[in-house]
């Protein structure tokens, strides 16, 4: 890159040394020329004059006479010239003059003109050169803003790409998370399951070994009354097995205080068209339940056990109007509408 003084200006030629020294030699040669030439025109024109001389002596004291001195020599006086030919002499001689003058302006005006043209042409080079560095510095502008752009748009594909990076990243997180979170639910949930069927089955197991404990003692209870009455049955016979709440043994009211005491222990939300469960009921004559098992299924176990699950919650059942509940006995339940 070219470097220039910042005092210049770009476009102005630069000044040529000696310019001033030339012009005045230039301005003292016509000085002097002209002055030989009026000198050399008057002593052309003017005629020399004669020389005159006086010689004066002084009379010595002595009587002798001194020889007189010889006469001066006669001037010769100068070659009269022709005027005709002094005019023509004189009018070449201002031709080669005025020639010699024209000849030198021509020659200066020639050096001013090729001096001017060295001046455009030294000013169209620093144009040119001013135009080829403006030219070189907007494609350098324009390259380097290319390259600026080219960097930020590479910068943002990548930032770009980050973040699709970035996203799909948090979205496997998100989903190893949500993975995670529902595999440990599905642990608890089945941590649960398995604790509550656990429990369910202890608790039916219990309820089990109870139920069956108390039938013992029941039935103990039952043979030993009916020993000490005197009777030869096991106690069972006399109560009868009649069909529906309480059969042919039972008061006809006896039907309604069966419904009425289970009834408010079924539990069920599920559907409630066309369910019927039939239950055999077997009871000491005290009302306590001895067991309490399905006849007759409605189809849907989940009812099955709901029902089944009100009766043993009806637990003792009522007694009929001679003090004694039935023995056995069985209960037809329907979901309320």
């Amino acid at each position: 890159m070219i470097r220039r003084p910042k005092n210049v200006y770009p476009l102005q030629p630069p000044r040529e040394r000696g310019t001033g020294r030339a012009f005045a030699l230039a301005a003292l040669m016509h000085v002097l020329l002209g002055f030989f030439l009026y000198h050399g025109i008057h002593w052309q024109n003017s005629t020399p004059a004669g020389a005159e001389a006086e010689l004066w002596t002084q009379v010595p004291d002595t009587p002798a006479p001194r020889p007189a001195p010889a006469p001066p020599a006669p001037v010769k006086p100068a070659p009269q010239v022709n005027d005709e030919e002094a005019d023509i002499a004189l009018q070449e001689k201002k031709r080669k003059q005025q020639e010699a003058q024209r000849q030198a302006e021509l020659a200066e005006q020639q050096r001013q003109q090729k001096l001017q043209a060295q001046q455009e042409a030294e000013a169209k080079r620093q144009q040119q050169l001013a135009a080829d560095q403006a030219a070189a510095a907007a494609a350098a502008k324009l390259k380097q803003q290319q390259q600026q752009q080219q960097q930020a748009e590479r910068l943002k594909q990548q930032q770009l790409a980050q973040q699709k990076q970035d996203q799909l990243k948090k979205q496997q997180e998100e989903q190893q998370k949500e993975q995670q979170a529902k595999q440990a639910q599905a642990e608890v949930a089945k941590a649960e399951a398995a604790k509550a069927a656990k429990a369910k089955a202890q608790a039916q197991a219990e309820a089990a070994k109870k139920l069956d404990a108390e039938r013992r003692e029941r039935l103990a209870a039952m043979q030993g009354m009916a020993g000490g009455e005197g009777s030869t049955g096991n106690g069972l016979a006399k109560s009868g097995t009649g069909s529906g709440a309480g059969g042919n043994a039972t008061s006809p009211g006896y039907a309604e205080k069966v419904q009425r005491r289970v009834r408010p222990n079924i539990i069920w939300s599920g559907d409630t068209a066309g369910l019927e469960t039939v239950v055999d009921v077997r009871c000491a004559p005290t009302g306590t339940l001895l067991s309490a098992t399905i006849r007759r299924s409605s189809g849907n176990s989940a009812w099955d056990d709901a029902a089944l699950r009100a009766v043993q919650r009806s637990d003792p059942m009522p007694q009929d109007v001679n003090g004694k509940t039935p023995a056995s006995f069985t209960i037809t339940l329907r979901p309320a509408a």
